[in-house]
């Protein structure tokens, strides 16, 4: 079809979806791979600081600013346990990790991640084993992190040289419990009552800890959504937010329809919505649970075995996929529905922060920055206050999964302490630009202070070490705002951010 009309964009800062929380820009990291070591944590490395840090990993994550990190798993968390990672560092036991099939050196554990958030300024989120683990180790665990140093589990964290209570308010309950392939897997009502009596310890331990429900690990798992219902109806009042996860793929190779993957997402989260307001209205409950999307990427290139199954080795190359054009497009999107449905949205985690289906990636001596990395940065340097309802006028085109879809995927953020405003906007187009007006409807910017843009020509291209900024945002220069409209084309495959300050 001929994309030759233009789109009209339509942005009014009083019509507000909700405030954006800053902990949807968060991330993961997991005992999986080279998450850890060889990632952030890598004392060989010339890179590395006097404890072992990797200090160009900590300034690209200090840059993409991510408000809270998730930690230590994944399927990983469902075997740990985490006495294993604190003490003396030639104490700690060597283990197989029956997860990933890997050796864990537990040289990296609870402490070294709190003092790697502080380094990076972000809120630790950690996960207790529901899976082998018992509720008194969750709860040790909540003591041992929290409670003043006057009792055995605080006491330990003293004697390991923190004497301050690290005060971690975000915990998650367990890891895909849903799942066959988890350790220690249970049915919706096991987990459901098991997750309610940790709960219950845990916020004895520290009353005002936030608490994160397992969901269903995806959409496609023959439980959901009825696992959701039930583990809420079990647990709703103990609770502050329910995890969902999803990982995007394009193994068919249908570039219209990966691109169009908004669709997917937000009938996810339409879903889930649904769920919690049927389990509140059921309960008969005044209690908000919301939702924390605290896995979610594309991941399908890095899927063999070897990709999963570590050989009993230390740091194995585990699913180190390699991002391309139309994988940062969807990820951009994803962000978009993160802005979109800011109402139901509080959380979410991309997964996950270094060399694992992630937007970095280190040898020894080097970092590369994938492609998703961009738009990822962008949003969480850019989206602050509230979500705006944009409305969107746009061409539109066939997709083989979706059927119509519009060429433009949109959402906008405004800020009313700072006046300031950001419009992100994805041209679905494989082949041709397309023409957009702006129109502000209610405050209009005197000037557009910046427009950034990244896009391909190709969606498979990449970045490499080779040639590191093959795919990285540029600078456009601004249009002219005039009677509150202005006029911008858009490059095929391409995402855009467009800053301004409303007046």
């Amino acid at each position: 079809m001929s994309h030759s009309s233009k789109a009209q964009i339509y942005i009014d800062s009083n019509r507000t979806i909700s405030s954006i929380s800053p902990l949807v820009f968060s991330g993961f990291l997991e005992h999986m791979g080279r998450a850890i070591y060889e990632g952030i944590y890598d004392p060989a490395s010339p890179h590395a600081d006097a404890n072992g840090l990797r200090t160009d990993v900590l300034a690209a994550l200090r840059e993409i600013n991510y408000r809270s990190i998730r930690y230590p798993g994944g399927n990983f968390l469902s075997g740990y346990r985490w006495l294993d990672g604190v003490g003396p560092r030639d104490q700690r036991p060597r283990r197989r990790d029956l997860a990933w099939q890997s050796i864990e050196t537990n040289q990296f554990g609870t402490n070294e991640f709190i003092d790697f958030c502080k380094q990076i300024n972000t809120e630790p989120m950690l996960g207790v084993n529901l899976g082998t683990g018992t509720i008194q180790e969750a709860a040790d665990l909540v003591e041992y992190c929290n409670a003043p140093a006057e009792t055995k589990f605080a006491q330990l964290r003293a004697e390991h040289g923190y004497p301050d209570p690290h005060n971690v308010k975000y915990w998650c309950l367990g890891n895909e419990m849903d799942g066959p392939w988890q350790i220690g897997h249970l049915e919706a009502e096991e987990y459901g009552l098991k997750a309610r009596e940790a709960a219950k310890m845990m916020r004895w331990h520290d009353p005002d800890i936030n608490l994160i429900l397992c969901g269903s690990s995806n959409a496609y798992m023959p439980t959901y959504p009825d696992w959701d219902r039930t583990a809420l109806e079990i647990c709703w009042d103990a609770v502050d937010y329910h995890s969902m996860h999803h990982y995007a793929n394009n193994r068919d190779n249908d570039t219209s329809s990966f691109l169009a993957l908004a669709a997917e997402f937000e009938g996810y989260v339409d879903t889930l919505a649904s769920v919690l307001r049927y389990v509140k209205a059921k309960r008969r409950s005044k209690h908000d649970v919301y939702l924390s999307w605290d896995e979610w990427n594309v991941w399908y290139k890095a899927t063999t075995p070897s990709d999963f199954r570590g050989g009993w080795t230390e740091a194995p190359h585990l699913s180190e996929e390699i991002y391309n054009v139309e994988d940062m497009l969807v990820v951009a999107q994803w962000m978009n529905v993160f802005l979109r449905r800011a109402d139901v949205i509080k959380i979410a985690c991309v997964a996950q922060s270094v060399n694992v289906i992630s937007p970095l990636h280190t040898t020894r001596d080097g970092i590369l920055k994938h492609t998703t990395y961009y738009p990822i940065m962008l949003f969480s340097q850019l989206a602050s206050g509230a979500a705006l309802d944009v409305a969107v006028k746009s061409p539109r085109y066939e997709t083989p999964k979706f059927g119509d879809m519009p060429l433009l995927d949109v959402s906008a953020s405004y800020d009313e302490t700072t006046g300031k405003s950001a419009l992100f906007i994805v041209n679905r187009s494989q082949t041709d630009s397309l023409p957009v007006e702006l129109n502000w409807q209610a405050l209009s910017p005197r000037a557009i202070s910046a427009v950034h843009q990244i896009s391909g020509t190709n969606p498979k291209a990449v970045n490499s070490f080779e040639n590191p900024f093959n795919i990285a945002p540029v600078r456009v220069a601004p249009p002219v705002v005039q009677d509150g409209r202005a006029e911008l084309v858009l490059p095929p495959l391409s995402f855009t951010v467009v800053e301004t300050d409303l007046a």
